[in-house]
């Protein structure tokens, strides 16, 4: 379907009305072979087929777009998901070590230790804490790591040598 556009009149009737010289004026040719030939040329308006088009190509990208929306929607939904699956299991470990750390003080053997810890033991033991201002024990001192029980008494390096070079002294 081709638009063509009403052709402009060559002169202007009211001068024709005014004019007093009719013949010598050369006539105006009306025909069909005097208006120009506009199928050739393109036309510079939107047709119907085009305004489709656009229309077309318009709905079909804002489709697009919202399922790209809704993929990446489902995509972050999916990704929440699977934090909260990680996140519950890290809760599920931890209340299972707290209920085996309150299984574990719930014993009697615990309660007796930390007991013991605060000064309160049984009924025939004695209950004994050191002054917070006492000297720390000496080194030779009876029960000290320096001095065990049946542990032989530190040899120098240089002991050691002598005797093996001159035997022992003794």
């Amino acid at each position: 379907m081709s638009r063509r556009t009403p052709s402009q009149p060559l002169e202007d009737p009211l001068e024709d009305l005014l004019d007093d010289d009719v013949e010598e004026r050369q006539p105006a040719a009306r025909g069909p072979s005097a208006e120009p030939d506009l199928t050739s040329l393109p036309i510079a308006g939107l047709s119907q087929r085009k305004v489709a088009g656009i229309l077309g190509t318009l709905v079909a990208a804002w489709i697009i777009i919202l399922f790209a929306r809704q993929v990446g929607d489902a995509s972050a939904a999916s990704a929440r998901a699977d934090a909260m699956i990680a996140e519950n299991t890290a809760h599920k470990a931890l209340v299972a070590a707290l209920d085996r750390e309150l299984a574990r003080i719930q014993q009697p053997h615990f309660v007796l230790l930390q007991a013991r810890a605060h000064g309160l033991g049984g009924h025939n033991e004695i209950a004994f804490t050191l002054d917070p201002g006492a000297p720390p024990l000496a080194s030779d001192a009876p029960g000290s790591a320096a001095l065990r029980i049946g542990a032989a008494a530190p040899v120098s390096p240089l002991d050691r040598w002598l005797t093996v070079l001159f035997g022992s002294g003794e």
